[in-house]
């Protein structure tokens, strides 16, 4: 029931209570001033997650933020391919490492943003804070990475599995950040300009999904061709630190207490010049742990589009190494042993047209090139640096007997999967499959069904195929997966193996190839029953 209005008392201000006191308000409260009176109540604290006081209209505070996410998401994304990229080479299998990569970015994305909540009140501070954070560990993480395997990858024990342990806690430490970025601009955003939380959302991810998409791109065509793993990664930190410092300390500057301002700009600061110096560094750096890798006798490094060649010794009476992506492909104490061993049985019959795939190094060329009655060599590699180096360096030149410039020799730079397919039926009789090891996810294709069954066509009658399956000691499952694929194309095949453990597969068409091996190799029985053939979309290595 709503009492009619009564008057008020002589003395009291208009529309107010008895002795002035203010409507609502307790006993003994100070009464409101009349108006027109100066107002003397206390002002209230101002509230962080009220709108924030901009140096610039909301439209233009809201547009940079939201260039702010873009940059952001983009350097996120690089961190997570630089983390890719790297351990793929380092520990091989990139299908795996990208596996755990993503997996555990995502999973701690989630983790981060859940812990950002008790940020949000400090929005400002906090998300300079975790740029901060983010910019040092993503941009230092490949260098980080790649010390811990040249200094320490061989220790064994219980650092054997150091890098994948540093892999983990980096893609961890990233996702967490990453995740935390989420909550504390959606709370800058809607500081700058309240909107329905749909829309601010919509907005966010579209920034955040565009700049993925750019970072993603940029990756592999601008900054690993032109800057290599660690020089990217290191730009990429600074790219992104001072993204988040130019955001928070210009827009949101009030925000925060001088001391504050203070803080982030000393870290700030303090990370860019980490990094510089880190770019400067970075080739010593690199050299450095090469050397620790490698030895130090380097004397040749190169990274080709397709992969890194290393090329040690060959002068002062040290023997020639040639290293593909880490892995020991030719030279060194065994000299031509691996590769005697691939070409000298499957040259044991006919042999006047012989097929190499890869063998850009011209060191199986070699070999075929000194069995008697060959007439005609064709090789098909995908990395042309590695056959310009084979024809230009003097020791692997030497090394290979100048085999690639010989004129029975032909050599195309192509894919090898699309060379066999292109290859008319019965066109050698002998084919040599000198490629990549067969638990690299890069060259899993190379040992599928499909790619044997291809390999048959082009064999002429009773021709041979040689092929390195792997080190049988080490790997014994990889090898004997490559026998029974080779065997599921409807070939016959002989095993062996070669003094130091490597593992080989000699096969044939129709009778069982006749196998006539040399000193310090043997052939190996059948191998254990019961395992499947790897296909293009079933690999089982």
């Amino acid at each position: 029931m709503i009492e009619p209005h009564a008057p008020a008392p002589p003395g009291a201000a208009p529309g107010g209570t008895p002795g002035g006191a203010t409507p609502g308000a307790p006993s003994g409260a100070p009464p409101r001033a009349p108006s027109g009176a100066p107002h003397t109540a206390p002002p209230r604290a101002p509230s962080r997650r009220g709108p924030a006081r901009l140096p610039v209209r909301p439209d233009t505070g809201r547009f940079l933020v939201l260039a702010c996410v873009f940059v952001c998401a983009a350097c996120g994304l690089v961190y997570e391919l630089e983390l890719v990229a790297l351990a793929s080479y380092l520990m091989g299998d990139s299908v795996t490492q990208a596996s755990v990569v993503l997996s555990v970015v995502v999973f701690a994305m989630g983790i981060g943003s859940l812990a950002a909540k008790r940020l949000r009140r400090l929005a400002a501070a906090g998300f300079a804070a975790v740029e901060v954070v983010l910019a040092l560990v993503g941009g230092c993480s490949a260098l980080a990475l790649y010390a811990v395997f040249a200094w320490t990858g061989g220790w064994g024990g219980p650092w054997g599995n150091g890098p994948r342990v540093l892999l983990v806690a980096f893609c961890l430490v990233i996702g967490l950040l990453i995740g935390a970025e989420v909550p504390l601009l959606m709370e800058l955003i809607q500081r700058v300009r309240r909107q329905d939380a749909g829309g601010a959302v919509a907005d966010l991810f579209a920034a955040d999904y565009v700049g993925a998409l750019v970072g993603g791109l940029a990756f592999p065509f601008l900054l690993l061709p032109f800057l290599g793993q660690l020089t990217s990664s290191l730009l990429t930190g600074a790219v992104n630190v001072i993204a988040g410092g130019a955001l928070v300390l210009g827009l949101f500057r009030r925000d925060l207490t001088r001391r504050t301002r203070r803080l982030l700009l000393v870290a700030n600061v303090t990370v860019l010049a980490v990094l510089a110096c880190a770019a400067v560094l970075v080739d010593d750096f690199e050299q450095a742990a090469r050397h620790a890798v490698y030895g130090d006798d380097v004397r040749v490094a190169l990274h080709t589009g397709v992969q890194e060649i290393v090329l040690t010794g060959g002068t002062r009476g040290r023997p020639l190494a040639l290293y593909l992506d880490g892995r020991l492909r030719g030279g060194g104490h065994g000299r031509l042993r691996h590769h005697r061993a691939l070409v000298r049985p499957a040259t044991a019959g006919p042999h006047a047209r012989v097929l190499v795939l890869g063998g850009g190094d011209g060191l199986a060329v070699r070999e075929v090139l000194t069995r008697p009655g060959t007439r005609r060599v064709d090789v098909v590699d995908p990395d042309p640096a590695l056959i310009r180096l084979a024809r230009a360096d003097p020791g692997l030149s030497r090394l290979n007997g100048h085999a690639i410039d010989d004129p029975r020799v032909r050599v195309t730079v192509g894919d090898v999967f699309r060379r066999l397919r292109e290859t008319p039926p019965g066109t050698y009789d002998v084919v040599i499959a000198d490629l990549p090891d067969p638990g690299m996810t890069a060259s899993t294709k190379l040992y599928s069904l499909e790619f044997y069954g291809l390999a048959r066509r082009a064999l002429r009658p009773g021709g041979r195929l040689a092929v390195h399956a792997g080190p049988v000691d080490v790997r014994p499952y990889t090898f004997w997966t490559v026998e029974t694929t080779m065997r599921a194309a409807g070939l016959r095949t002989a095993p062996y193996r070669a003094e130091g453990g490597g593992g080989f597969v000699l096969a044939a068409a129709g009778t069982r190839p006749d196998l006539r091996l040399g000193p310090g190799e043997r052939a190996l029985r059948a191998g254990p029953a019961g395992l499947r053939a790897s296909t293009l979309v079933h690999p089982r290595h």
